[in-house]
């Protein structure tokens, strides 16, 4: 048990801190699209300009370099425009330098591995813990060779994190790649400009309290009226005053729409994001704000009735309901989903399946147990070699985008949900439940048995099952009991050692018969059985 790491404590998912709802701009006329093009040009070009600046100032940023670059942005556009460029000027730089740490932690890790496997012999056999050596020679010199370019690459990486320099680039690596290998996209050189004049255009605008309806530069009244304010080099084709640009259709966000509407009367701060899907040649408006996060349960309060333990798996969800002593109840539940497709699909299938699993949860009024997975030091090739079926399938699963939802749809339905550590979970579940559980109707898999080992982490019990009773006749005729020590563990048929002290309650300490000495007990063939035995006789008084 050396080699098992610590497992941390199980702890409770704090709720979400943010709503995002959508809807699309039905009825724009053709002059609206006109504006929503121009503006949204104009302002992704002030960005490029701005998110350059950045990344040439690299870690050499203050304030008054900041207040520069807004003043040169205002002239351009309004103060209001040129602050929300900056802000997401910062953000976007900022998420490429945690991009970057991410890559240089996934390099080393790759290269420790590779350093690893070459110091072993060819054809080593490795253990559950760590791989073992490589097949071939062309594999170990392929590998050697490999590892000197991950260690240029490491460098270069590193050296540009010392320095502040980040690659960034509007509208998305993917799409730009795409650009030279046309004709396995599908695409023609202007549908693919198209699609990227839209990637790279801006039109979000941050909220403000206390001004009207929550937002000046992107505003929506409570009655679905959308207006723009304007840049300046555009004020010219306004059609309200004071610069503003109103659309001729009318918005209504259906999901979420009375918070909505709450807080835009209330003059509460709303973020809002204009959005032209080319795919679909529709244009959708996306409102945001800030919530206070749900007040969370104590872990003790929350696992006191017992919980519901599942299973991630890379097509279905695993359910097992226990009580608050461990014991599975029930039936094992198998909610299912399928990956495949587009990401609109995939994401639906999701959904689909937590809304089966959040209704069964509600129903017994339980909360959700799942495990804290995170496979991104799990998925480089230099960890499970040749093992691409595994590699596939541990990058289909959705560990993040399925735990950020699970835990936003369960605050919204007051479910607790409850994280755990997912070390050895399957492998202990599947040694210590599966087979226990299967009955000649019933069969449980791997899966089902892990559902069970993570709720009983969560409700902070040991995931193996308690220690099996002795036989009928008390011996060791139908093999030694769980507790009891193996056969290679030397003094086992021993005697018990003398423990100091009082034995029994009218014996005392020093007194009784030795535990060693086994003539003292009435067993054939001693001498105390053939030792005569006479009785004192009873005072009658004291």
């Amino acid at each position: 048990m050396g080699g098992l790491r610590r497992v941390a404590a199980p702890f409770v998912a704090p709720g979400p801190t943010g709503v995002a709802i959508r809807d699309s701009l039905k009825g724009l006329t053709g002059q609206d699209q006109r504006i929503l093009c121009l503006v949204g040009g104009l302002l992704g070009s002030l960005a490029s300009r701005d998110l350059k600046a950045r990344c040439a100032a690299g870690l050499d940023r203050d304030s008054k370099q900041w207040a520069r670059r807004k003043r040169v942005l205002t002239g351009q556009s309004s103060s209001r425009w040129a602050g929300s460029i900056t802000k997401a000027t910062h953000d976007q730089w900022a998420l490429a330098r945690r991009g970057q740490l991410a890559c240089i932690q996934h390099l080393q890790v790759s290269i420790d591995m590779i350093a690893s496997r070459l110091s072993l012999p060819v054809g080593a056999k490795g253990s559950k813990g760590s791989p073992g050596g490589y097949r071939s020679r062309q594999e170990w010199f392929a590998k050697s060779r490999r590892l000197h370019l991950l260690q240029d690459r490491l460098e270069r990486e590193r050296a540009d994190c010392e320095a502040g320099r980040v690659r960034v680039v509007r509208g998305g690596r993917k799409l730009l790649r795409n650009r030279h290998n046309l004709q396995a996209t599908r695409l023609t050189e202007a549908q693919w400009r198209v699609r990227w004049e839209a990637e790279r255009w801006f039109l979000q605008a941050d909220g403000e309290s206390g001004k009207r309806y929550g937002n000046e530069t992107i505003r929506v009244a409570p009655d679905g009226e959308v207006s723009i304010k304007l840049p300046a080099p555009l004020a010219g084709l306004a059609n309200a005053p004071h610069g503003r640009y109103v659309l001729a259709c009318r918005i209504g966000f259906r999901h979420r729409g009375q918070q909505w509407a709450d807080r835009v009367q209330a003059n509460r701060a709303v973020a809002y994001r204009i959005h032209f899907d080319v795919k679909r040649d529709r244009w959708y408006l996306t409102a945001s704000w800030q919530i206070q996060p749900a007040r969370m349960a104590p872990l003790e309060a929350v696992r006191s009735g017992g919980l519901i333990g599942v299973d991630t798996n890379a097509d279905h969800l695993a359910a097992w309901r226990l009580d608050a002593h461990g014991n599975p109840v029930g039936e094992p539940r198998r909610f299912d989903y399928d990956l495949t497709g587009s990401a609109p699909h995939r994401d639906a299938q999701v959904r689909h399946a937590l809304i089966r699993l959040l209704r069964w949860a509600k129903r017994h009024r339980l909360a959700i147990a799942v495990e804290d997975l995170d496979f991104q030091w799990e998925k480089t090739r230099e960890k499970h070699g040749r093992r691409k079926r595994f590699r596939r399938l541990i990058s289909s699963m959705p560990t993040a985008k399925l735990r950020s939802r699970l835990v936003s749809m369960a605050a919204e339905l007051g479910i607790a949900v409850v994280a755990v550590d997912p070390a050895y979970t399957s492998r202990w579940g599947a040694q210590h439940w599966q087979r226990p559980l299967t009955t000649k109707t019933r069969k449980i898999t791997r899966h089902d048995a892990a559902a069970v080992a993570i709720g009983r982490r969560a409700l902070g019990r040991p995931i193996r099952r308690r220690t099996q009773p002795p036989p009928p006749h008390r011996s060791d005729a139908v093999g030694h009991r769980t507790v009891q020590a193996a056969s290679g563990i030397p003094g086992r048929e021993e005697t018990r050692p003398r423990i100091p002290g009082p034995r029994t309650r009218s014996v005392g300490a020093g007194r009784g018969a030795k535990a060693g000495d086994q003539r003292a007990h009435n067993r054939s063939g001693h001498t105390a059985e053939h030792k005569s035995w006479h009785q004192d006789s009873l005072p009658l008084s004291p």
